[in-house]
This record gives C-alpha cells, sequence and structure tokens, in this order.
C-alpha cells in the first residue's frame, strides 16, 4: 500500500470494455495489482460506469483506485480545431448530473463513430455491424477502435488489409481514422473549456492526456499548456509510454513554470493491444511527477 513517506508506484490512465479496453474493470485492477501499481486510474472515455467495479476490486487487491474519466474534447482555438482528451481524476461519479452529462458526450461519441463507420463504407470497406449494434444494444460506447475491428472481422476486406499492410486495428486506425485520414470525423462536444468545467464542477482534478501523441512539434505543445493553463487546467501527463526524454523534458519545464501537476500512465487498453498492453511501462527519465491531491 502506498506510503506518506514516498510516491506510489501509479498508473494514471487505464481502460475497461466499458470504452476501448479488453478487460472487464475488476479484471484491470487484478492486472495492475500483479504488476505492482498501487495506484491506478480507471479511466474509460466518456463514462464512468465502470469505476463502482474497479473501486471494489481496488478495495480487494490493496490498489488504491482513483474515479476517473477520460474526455474526448474539441479544441476550437486553434486554425484547424481537433480532438484531445482530457482527464478528470477524483470527480463525484456517482452525482446523476455527472453521469447524464457524460451520456450526452457518449451520444455525440456514438454518433461521431456511425459517421466514420459510414466513411469507411463509402471508401468500400465491409463492417461486421453486429459488433457494433451488440455495443450499443448493451449500453456501451463505442468508439473508433470498434469500427476498426468490425472492419479487420469482414472476410470481404482481407485482400484489401492484406495489400495496404494492414495486420490489426491499430493499423487501420493509423491508416483510415485518425485526424487527417480519410474516415476520420471530428466530434462536436464537448470543448476544452467545457470539459475542465466540467472536472471541477465534480470535484475533480482535469489533466491533458498524452500531449505529444497528439502532437509532434514541441512548441505547439509548449503554447497549448500555456492555452490550458488560462482555461483551468490543473496538470499535464508528462510521463507517456511513447514520450521521448526530450519531450518530457519539454513538459516538465513548461509545467514547473505554470505550477501544474505531472503525471504519468501506460494508457492500459489490454494485454492483446500491440502498444499498450502493460502497467508501469512509462519512464519519468530522473524527472519527479508531481501528483499533489491525486494521492490519498
Amino acid at each position: 500500500m502506498p506510503t506518506a513517506h514516498r510516491t506510489p508506484r501509479f498508473d494514471l490512465q487505464a481502460h475497461s470494455t466499458f470504452s476501448d479496453g479488453e478487460l472487464e474493470p475488476a479484471a484491470v485492477v487484478e492486472a495492475a495489482a500483479a504488476a505492482g501499481v498501487e495506484l491506478l486510474a480507471l479511466t474509460d472515455h466518456d463514462t464512468v460506469a465502470g469505476v463502482g467495479a474497479a473501486l471494489a476490486a481496488g478495495a480487494l487487491s490493496g490498489v488504491t483506485v482513483l474515479p476517473a474519466v477520460e474526455i474526448s474534447a474539441v479544441d476550437l482555438d486553434r486554425q484547424a480545431p481537433c480532438e484531445l482528451h482530457v482527464l478528470g481524476y477524483r470527480i463525484d461519479h456517482d452525482l446523476p448530473w455527472v453521469r447524464q452529462e457524460l451520456e450526452r458526450y457518449v451520444e455525440d461519441r456514438k454518433q461521431r463513430t456511425l459517421r466514420m463507420a459510414e466513411a469507411l463504407k463509402e471508401l468500400g470497406f465491409a463492417l461486421e455491424e453486429r459488433l457494433l449494434e451488440e455495443r450499443i444494444a448493451a449500453g456501451r460506447s463505442i468508439g473508433r477502435v470498434h469500427v476498426a475491428q468490425a472492419a479487420i472481422a469482414h472476410p470481404a476486406n482481407a485482400d484489401r488489409l492484406a495489400r495496404e499492410g494492414i495486420e490489426d486495428m491499430g493499423d487501420l486506425i493509423r491508416a483510415y481514422l485518425v485526424e487527417g485520414k480519410p474516415a476520420f470525423r471530428i466530434r462536436q462536444t464537448p470543448t476544452i473549456a467545457e470539459a475542465v468545467e466540467m472536472i471541477h464542477r465534480a470535484g475533480g482534478i482535469a489533466v491533458w492526456a498524452h500531449p505529444f501523441w497528439d502532437f509532434s512539434e514541441p512548441q505547439e505543445v509548449v503554447e497549448t499548456i500555456d492555452r490550458f493553463k488560462a482555461l483551468g487546467i490543473d496538470g499535464v501527463e508528462a510521463f507517456y509510454l511513447t514520450h521521448t526524454e526530450e519531450q518530457t523534458a519539454v513538459i516538465v519545464e513548461r509545467c514547473r513554470k505554470h505550477g501544474l501537476l505531472m503525471t504519468g500512465s501506460t494508457d492500459f487498453h489490454g494485454p492483446k493491444n500491440s502498444l499498450f498492453n502493460s502497467f508501469l511501462g512509462f519512464q519519468t527519465f530522473g524527472f519527479s511527477p508531481v501528483l499533489g491531491d491525486l494521492v490519498p
């Protein structure tokens, strides 16, 4: 268990079957415990439906689990609006209005995802649409990973996928479903400002997720941190599985200037994920995390 004298072994982003992860919430917590994680956040996209199960599993396994969510939000204050992610930690996930607001975000996410599915079909892909329909019928969110799964699963696409060198869902997402690719469609709501305000109103802590996953230029990351600080963001995910030492140093320097928290994660999605398949895989490169009130 964490002590007051040291920073606990933390991994503050993980996903379950309630969004785009492979495991049920309790199994996510069990996997984290087995890896030696002491402080964990279940951060499903736009939903807190799995938080209760994760908290219960944490109590049994000795892992401190933070109630959390990862909100996909639109950054409008750019020449070309883009979608970024804001992590909301320690939110009061049982508040009815919180769940209602997240349901509104999930509906927008669903409609965006269905637009991407239609775009793939217009590009000549066949989809195993029952995979999407079953999740919707079960009340679970859908995202681009599920659209990719539906395309990979359809046998009619096999020859095309082989020709294009697409071997798994990640390959298809990168080829067709990210910004700048032909089947990408942007969300409509919420904005970054709305996401930060919602997290704060729910008693939570707002952190910008994986900056260098979305941007490659250090100056763009620095300017975005400055803008988000003005919107009330509380921290930045400085330590991330794909961040280099140089990228991490850029974030750390800016966070120190603004007095922001500096968190980290391996962004666990499940043992079969090609990249996000373990815990405690990020590096701090000798920099000290600043978790503040995220540590009990």
